[in-house]
C-alpha cells in the first residue's frame, strides 16, 4: 500500500519539519471543523495524504500533532541562538520575534488552533508546557552565554520575554491590529531597559562554553496572572516582582 496519496502534500521522505507542519495544518483544520474528539487519526492521515503507519512514525497521538509546528519553531529558535554572535540578551529578544513572526505569517492556522485548544482542557495544559519550553530555551542560552549574570536576572528576563510574546500573540490571534512585530520589539526593548540587560560590565561578554564544575540553579516555573488588556511593560513588571518575591520570601502585598 502506498505511504501517501500522490499530489496531496509534502513527501514524508523530504524535509521532516515541512512534512510535520503539513500534517498539523490538516489536523487542525479537521479539529476546527468537526471537533477534536470527533476527528480520527485515519481522517487526519487521509487529509494529509499519508498512511496511518506514516502518521504514527511522526506523532504519538492527536495531541502531539496539534503542536507539531512548535517543534519546528523551537528548533529554528535554538539554531538562531546557537549561531548568532550578537549580544545574548538581544539574541533572545530576536528569537522571540522570529517565533512571533512565523505565527503571524500563518495567522489562520494560529487562530484555528487557539479555537480548538480553548475547547479541550488537556490541550490547554499541553499548550502551557509548550510555552515553558521556549522560556527554558531562552534561560539555557543566557546561562551558557552570560555565566556571570545573576540567576534572578536570567530567569526573570526569559520569563518576561516569553510572557510579552505570549500576550501579543494572543492579541494578534484575537484580531488586535496593534499586536505587531514592531510592538513586540518595543516591549522587549523596554524589558531590556528594566533589567539593564546587556548594559553592565558583568553581562557584556558572551562565551561559548562554561566550566563543567559550575552548578546551575534549580529550575522553577513562575506563574503571574494579569487581566486582559494589561500592557506588555506591566506584564514584565509583575514577572519581576513575582521573581523577587520568590527569591526573598512572600510579599505583604499582591500587585
Amino acid at each position: 500500500m502506498s505511504e501517501r496519496v500522490e499530489g496531496t502534500g509534502p513527501d514524508s521522505n523530504g524535509d521532516p519539519a515541512d512534512f510535520r507542519v503539513h500534517v498539523a495544518t490538516q489536523a487542525i483544520r479537521l479539529f476546527a471543523e468537526h471537533g477534536y474528539e470527533a476527528t480520527t487519526v485515519d481522517q487526519i492521515a487521509a487529509a494529509a495524504g499519508v498512511s496511518r503507519r506514516t502518521f504514527f512514525r511522526q506523532f504519538r497521538s492527536k495531541e502531539d500533532v496539534i503542536f507539531a509546528d512548535h517543534e519546528s519553531l523551537l528548533e529554528q529558535a535554538a539554531d538562531y541562538l546557537s549561531g548568532t554572535t550578537e549580544d545574548p540578551w538581544m539574541a533572545v529578544c530576536e528569537a522571540a520575534r522570529l517565533v512571533f513572526n512565523r505565527f503571524r505569517e500563518n495567522r489562520e492556522l494560529s487562530v484555528r488552533r487557539y479555537q480548538v485548544v480553548q475547547r479541550v482542557p488537556a490541550l490547554r495544559d499541553r499548550e502551557l508546557v509548550t510555552g515553558y519550553r521556549y522560556e527554558r530555551l531562552f534561560t539555557d542560552h543566557l546561562r551558557g552565554a552570560v555565566p556571570s549574570a545573576k540567576p534572578l536576572d536570567v530567569v526573570g528576563f526569559a520569563a518576561s520575554v516569553t510572557a510579552c510574546h505570549n500576550y501579543l500573540l494572543r492579541a494578534m490571534i484575537r484580531g488586535d491590529e496593534n499586536a505587531t512585530s514592531e510592538e513586540l520589539q518595543r516591549a522587549l526593548l523596554e524589558i531590556r531597559r528594566k533589567f539593564g540587560a546587556g548594559t553592565r560590565d558583568t553581562t557584556a561578554t558572551a562565551v561559548t562554553s562554561t566550566d563543567s564544575t559550575n552548578t546551575r540553579p534549580t529550575d522553577a516555573v513562575t506563574v503571574v496572572t494579569y487581566p486582559p488588556g494589561t500592557p506588555p511593560a506591566e506584564v514584565a513588571r509583575r514577572v519581576r516582582l513575582q521573581l523577587e518575591a520568590t527569591e526573598t520570601g512572600p510579599s505583604p502585598t499582591n500587585p
